[in-house]
């Protein structure tokens, strides 16, 4: 039950901020003229992708928060501030998620060389995983150095259980996306998309908070 429970607080913390029917909404702005075997290949690729960017970011965080001097309090109210940005974004966006640059870069890319790959940019990184997920799992990864009331096994064995699950959420959604804008359309995907820019914006608000209130707390110790 533990394990579960850390698995399901990991999976709440990520998805708003992985958002696999945006990338879904990419995936396909950019998969027009591929063949099935293709589009298949492409999904397994890019699940694959943030897999391996989810659990780089989680076990390299800590060393490089370490490199650069950077303090949990200033991690947390950056974060705050990256995923109330992008929150901010997907409430009020500018562009679609199949109009953004990076896919409109890559959308060239395709109709001049059919064999680009996009699996890496611009559906794995800033698609899925992007600053502010990567600044979520850094966030996560310093909390739990510090400290957490989960044993050892389960802050053990629960990270990699959590980036695979998104990752198997995300190749899920990308291997039927087509009957995933069927039932959900363009407009739905829109609709979850703001809500989940609500919850973000939520969310690094409350960063920033627990942020200024640690430094506050030190300050006074």
């Amino acid at each position: 039950m533990e394990l579960l429970q850390a698995i399901g607080f990991g999976l709440v913390m990520l998805l708003p901020l992985t958002n696999p029917l945006t990338t879904v909404a990419l995936f396909l702005g950019l998969s027009g003229d591929m063949t099935d075997s293709e589009r298949a290949s492409t999904s397994r690729r890019t699940s694959r992708n943030v897999f391996i960017i989810m659990l780089v970011a989680y076990y390299a965080g800590q060393v490089v928060m370490n490199t650069f001097g950077i303090s949990i309090p200033g991690l947390r109210i950056a974060g705050g501030l990256i995923v109330g940005l992008i929150g901010f974004h997907m409430l009020f966006p500018k562009d679609k998620a199949h109009e953004s640059p990076e896919s409109k870069i890559k959308a060239k890319d395709l109709s001049e060389s059919p064999e680009t790959n996009t699996a890496f940019v611009p559906l794995a990184m800033p698609g899925t995983a992007g600053p502010g997920t990567i600044a979520m799992i850094i966030s996560a990864a310093s909390t739990i150095q510090h400290g957490v009331d989960f044993s050892p096994w389960v802050i053990l064995a629960a990270p990699p259980l959590i980036f695979l699950l998104v990752s198997l959420i995300l190749w899920g959604s990308l291997h039927c996306s087509g009957a995933v804008m069927r039932l959900v359309g363009r407009s739905g995907i829109e609709a979850i998309s703001r809500l989940m820019g609500f919850l973000l914006i939520c969310m690094g608000v409350q960063f920033i908070i627990n942020g200024v209130l640690e430094i506050i707390k030190t300050g006074l110790g």
